[in-house]
């Protein structure tokens, strides 16, 4: 009877050391399951943030360049200066242009070199300095008025390298007078506005940190 009963005592504490060291791992592995479930949120997370990087970082759409009323033949050119300079607009390009002809034709009736200076190459400022002095030599005087510009279409557009030009068709009406030292109307009238056709050519270059565009040559349109 004694030996069952230490027989008995000896399974039942081998049963419980089984049991105990199957509970006991089994716990232990409950309790990395947390940690394991929060490698992984911790992982996608990370990931999650590294998707969103990626997306951010890759490359914006090329900005698209509005080309109503521009001619079939000029919507390479001006593709390829919206390429090269992402702060080009045609809109405000030809607005400026507009700003640019009414200027260099004021400083030219007026005799200001300065201000031709700066807004012509050298070539088109040389142009306007000797035509200048030669009607200063005649004691000429131009009295002329701009009246409104009918019109501002691009003609033709370039990317040269790095060197841009746009050629702009300008209609104008300016009335035009001439009078002589002593103030006597010599050719011209200041009732009669005359339509005036000319194509001036713009260029910059598309790294220059300033904006300004430089008159580059003028033609009769």
């Amino acid at each position: 009877m004694i030996l069952q009963i230490v027989i008995l005592a000896m399974i039942a504490a081998f049963l419980g050391l089984r049991l105990y060291s199957v509970l006991g791992r089994r716990a232990e592995e409950e309790e990395h399951v947390p940690t394991r479930l929060e490698d992984v949120k911790r992982t996608h997370a990370e990931n999650t943030a590294a998707d969103r990087t990626i997306v951010q970082a890759r490359p914006q759409p090329v900005r698209t360049v509005e080309l109503e009323g521009v001619m079939p033949a000029v919507e390479s050119g001006i593709r390829n200066i919206a390429a090269a300079d992402r702060n080009f607009d045609i809109t405000g390009f030809l607005e400026g242009a507009k700003g640019a002809y009414a200027m260099v034709l004021e400083a030219f009736w007026k005799g200001d070199k300065p201000t031709l200076r700066e807004l012509c190459d050298d070539d088109v400022y040389d142009s306007f300095a000797s035509a200048i002095d030669a009607r200063d030599r005649a004691g000429e005087v131009m009295d002329n008025r701009l009246v409104r510009i009918e019109e501002a279409k691009i003609d033709s557009a370039e990317l040269d390298g790095r060197m841009a030009r746009i050629a702009v068709r300008f209609v104008a009406d300016i009335a035009a007078v001439t009078r002589d030292r002593e103030g006597t109307v010599i050719a011209g009238s200041m009732d009669d506005a005359i339509e005036t056709r000319d194509v001036w050519t713009f260029m910059r270059n598309v790294d220059a940190a300033a904006p300004d565009w430089t008159l580059d040559e003028t033609d009769e349109g």
